[in-house]
């Protein structure tokens, strides 16, 4: 009779299985580049310790990876679902060392199944390094609980550091130390001078280069990052949206674990019945939840803002439900959400299902760049004496920067601008790739703003007639865009 397996084994067999079934759906999916993938993409060709609107991690890891195995789709994405891999085995030691091994096992299950994980392990973004070192960082934080050395202490400042070059949401991790600090004597137990010490010195380390590029570009990544907050949004306060936020967390997290977060919070609190480790992962997971809802009150939030909330969440859940025996409530979460992970792999791997299932929208900003980038680059090669072919969105720069890589990079061919509408540069693009006088002579401008388009033309001496152009997105929808030449660019006062 077989032998039961470990908690570690079933751990590593469900990760491991799911990464490899990704992997598969990765290399297959004819999915393209959404145009942000296609931005991190373009960062990666010239490495720097900052960008305009990110942090450097993931341009990082895609210069790694297509040194591997090259530019195309599969290689530019493929860190996410590793990075993800990596995380769910970080949380099953943390689960593992603040219960038992099967909570371990329950908190990569959980986290792994969850539904935002199976969109991000499949496209190239902030998240998923940001969730992989914040998993390194809650480790390393449990390692100091339990009375590690300064190595963890140091183990746990480089973590934050690299979330930090990830995405500025590793924030809040630093926000729930303090929160868990102000609530928890022993949290303050935990920070003797050294190692607070140690683990300053590794956050700055690892973070340092970032913040002096940051200083020696105006903290522009800073200002974007507060510009997307939104704040000076006229409207009031917007609690429909507020209510909206938190309902996208139970699509995000899970319905069955977010109700469990919610309620077992509220509970267990009322109840003063909250153990140490349940403060200590609540405090670690409450402040992007909490921020985040407040962002979405007073302005506005993307389902994904409270994303580091559910590292910790993850666990925090898994050691509840074990501890009540809720295997009912596993087994559910588990067959609901092993069940969307088929289904959008399925998906991923096929498109066309999920068109069957009148789910196309959601991919219709990964469809169709290919096709419009060829339909620009025939009419380039049309017109002679060209001087720059220059857009008048980001998301179309993106996309033909990377689907006409080679063509853009061939000797005489005219390089790709990007027409800047305001007074100061609004993006990457705009700020390294500006169409200027010196490159518009003779300007293939392709107006994908109708609203931008009389102002893009009023920049020119002289422009042409405009040509309409149609590609191909899916069967039933189509990017529409207009072609014109202009020459001699002048762009009017801003």
């Amino acid at each position: 009779m077989p032998s039961r397996p470990s908690p570690l084994q079933a751990a590593l067999a469900l990760v491991l299985g799911l990464t490899a079934l990704r992997l598969a759906a990765l290399f297959v999916t004819p999915v393209e580049l959404y145009p942000d993938e296609a931005q991190y993409w373009l960062w990666s060709r010239e490495l720097a310790f900052g960008y305009f609107s990110k942090p450097p991690m993931v341009a990082w890891l895609i210069a790694a990876t297509t040194a591997v195995g090259g530019d195309a789709e599969p290689w530019v994405r493929l860190s996410a679902c590793l990075l993800h891999a990596g995380a769910a085995l970080a949380l099953y030691a943390v689960g593992r060392r603040l219960a038992d091994g099967w909570t371990g096992f329950w908190a990569a299950a959980l986290y792994s199944l969850m539904p935002g994980v199976q969109l991000s392990a499949g496209v190239i973004a902030t998240d998923a390094p940001l969730l992989f070192f914040l998993s390194l960082a809650l480790l390393a934080y449990t390692a100091l609980r339990d009375g590690g050395r300064g190595r963890a202490a140091l183990g746990l400042g480089a973590a934050l550091g690299a979330a930090a070059l990830s995405k500025y949401a590793a924030l809040y991790f630093i926000g729930g130390l303090v929160l868990h600090a102000a609530l928890s004597g022993e949290a303050r137990r935990i920070w003797t001078a050294r190692r607070l010490g140690l683990a300053a010195l590794g956050l700055a380390v690892v973070l340092g280069p970032n913040l002096a590029w940051n200083a020696a570009h105006g903290f522009s990544t800073v200002g974007h990052t507060a510009a997307n907050a939104n704040w000076d949004a006229p409207g009031g306060f917007q609690l429909g949206q507020a209510l909206e936020f938190l309902a996208e967390q139970l699509g995000v997290f899970g319905p069955i674990p977010f109700a469990v977060l919610i309620a077992g919070t509220a509970g267990l609190a009322a109840r003063r019945l909250l153990r140490p480790a349940d403060l200590m992962l609540l405090c670690l997971a409450a402040p992007p939840l909490l921020l985040v809802t407040g962002q979405a009150f007073i302005s506005r939030a993307n389902a994904n803002w409270a994303a580091a909330a559910y590292a910790p969440g993850a666990v925090l859940v898994a050691v509840w439900l074990v501890r009540w025996r809720a295997r009912g409530l596993l087994a559910a979460t588990a067959a609901l959400q092993g069940g969307l992970a088929a289904a959008f792999l399925l998906a991923a791997a096929q498109p066309g299902i999920a068109d069957a299932l009148g789910l196309s929208n959601g991919l219709k900003q990964a469809r169709g760049w290919e096709a419009t980038t060829a339909e620009v680059l025939r009419a380039a090669e049309r017109t002679p004496a060209l001087t720059a072919v220059a857009v008048d969105d980001r998301f179309y720069f993106n996309a033909l920067a990377y689907y006409g890589r080679d063509w853009w990079g061939a000797p005489g061919r005219p390089p790709l601008r990007m027409w800047v509408r305001e007074a100061s540069a609004q993006n990457q693009a705009e700020a390294e790739a500006p169409l200027t006088p010196e490159t518009g002579a003779r300007v293939l401008a392709v107006s994908a703003v109708e609203r931008f388009r009389p102002e893009m033309r009023a920049d020119f001496a002289a422009v042409g007639a405009e040509t309409a152009v149609r590609a191909r997105v899916d069967a039933e929808r189509t990017r529409d865009f207009v072609l014109f030449v202009g020459e001699d660019f002048r762009p009017r006062p801003r």
